[in-house]
């Protein structure tokens, strides 16, 4: 008998017709001997309509009350799974974050898991009832309930397989799975049926939204398997209809190429003119950091006369912020200027790290469509690029198209 977490997102349970085929689902699990548990989101909306009320009131809100609000979406959720569960005589109840022991950090907003008490759940599995767990959501050392930042419900079930030694982790959502890019961009793009953790996490990192970041990596370092699959479609998750995350030695032919990626999140800060010294990246990164606000990719020119021009990157909704941290370090800079059109793009695959000719094709791929390159960033398995936005629609596809990812079967 294996023992299955079963993750529904907004989407998934955006009304109770959508609950109700979730529930469908869960019963198809249930009659097939599997034991089930079951992480759920707030319904589509909610979360934002939860928010806006806190911000509406005031926007420099108690972080302890915000979380207080916004975890009653899962709650919710949670209550109508379990009813509509027991309607179809599956012994079904709904558990808060806190009821399943999840012990999360004081970071309000942002908490990580620590810990998760999980020998309650355990029980409830062992008697044959279908825990349904509202995700997002744990609770504090104090005794505060606390929210995990927005797509946290992926992490409270990938960390609720772990804790409960699952076979599979199903992630249910509004796509069938990953793939090669956004079909939206690109008609002729795949669904991979592997992907391997790091690819996942670089994609993610990236521009693909199907998976938060923290749940990919709390899957790969416990060595969960994780799918991610449709509640819109009929198959079940025992059916592997979706894309199956696995360790790098479980794929047993690798893609040089596995996905391409566009974030359309970035925006550019350039500095002109400043001191060539040491300590002079220190010194601009210092203010940001201490704002909270992460840098990406970063070009530095070559010195003339003492001076550099550096660039980078920032969370395009962090701009408005790091321009005036910048602003008051009083960094003796030329002036500051900024540019929030543009996009990055990214190609993925662990099949990279054996094909040095992968940047040129990029690069002449890029050319060939008189696409200026901004910057550039890499990892051992990731090239990301920095160009104008409108310009990334025809990156995409072009990449997608020089590297025959639309001949993956």
């Amino acid at each position: 008998m294996s023992t299955l977490v079963m993750k529904f997102g907004g989407t998934s349970v955006a009304d109770l017709k959508r609950i109700e085929n979730a529930a469908e689902k869960i019963a198809r699990e249930h009659a097939a001997g599997h034991k089930c548990a079951v992480v759920v989101s707030a319904m589509s909306g909610v979360t934002n309509q939860l928010v806006a009320w806190c911000n509406e009131l005031t926007v420099d809100h108690d972080a302890r009350e915000y979380d207080a609000v916004v975890a009653t979406g899962e709650q919710v959720t949670a209550g109508l799974m379990a009813i509509a569960l027991q309607k179809r005589s599956i012994n079904a109840r709904s558990w808060q974050g806190w009821q399943a022991g999840i012990i999360s950090t004081q970071a309000h907003g942002r908490a990580r898991i620590q810990d998760i008490q999980s020998q309650p759940l355990l029980d409830a599995l062992d008697r044959g009832e279908v825990p349904v767990v509202a995700g997002f959501q744990g609770i504090s050392e104090d005794g505060r309930i606390t929210t995990l930042g927005r797509g946290g419900s992926d992490t409270s079930a990938v960390a609720l397989a772990a804790a409960l030694k699952a076979d599979r982790c199903d992630i249910y959502t509004d796509v069938d799975g990953v793939y090669t890019t956004d079909p939206r961009v690109v008609p002729q793009a795949r669904k991979l049926k592997k992907i391997a953790f790091e690819e996942m996490l670089e994609m993610a990192s990236v521009g693909a939204k199907v998976l938060q970041i923290r749940s990919v990596e709390l899957a790969m370092k416990c060595g969960m398997n994780l799918q991610v699959l449709s509640s819109l479609d009929a198959p079940i998750g025992s059916e592997l209809p979706g894309t199956l995350l696995v360790k790098e030695e479980d794929m047993l032919e690798s893609h040089v190429i596995s996905g391409v990626t566009c974030s359309k999140d970035e925006a550019k800060i350039t500095l002109h003119a400043v001191a060539d010294k040491p300590g002079m990246a220190a010194s601009y990164v210092r203010p940001l950091a201490n704002a909270g606000i992460t840098i990406d990719m970063i070009v530095q020119n070559v010195a003339s006369d003492g001076l550099t021009d550096i660039t980078f990157t920032v969370p395009r909704t962090d701009l408005s912020r790091a321009l005036k941290a910048l602003e008051g370090a009083n960094l003796g800079a030329r002036d500051i200027v900024s540019d929030d059109k543009v996009a990055k793009v990214s190609v993925v695959g662990i099949g990279m790290r054996n094909h040095p000719e992968v940047p040129l094709q990029m690069f002449e791929t890029l050319a060939s469509n008189q696409i200026n390159i901004q910057a550039i960033g890499t990892s051992e398995i990731k090239i990301s690029v920095l160009i104008d936005e409108k310009d990334a629609g025809k990156a995409v596809s072009a990449l997608h198209a020089a590297f025959e990812l639309d001949k993956i079967a």
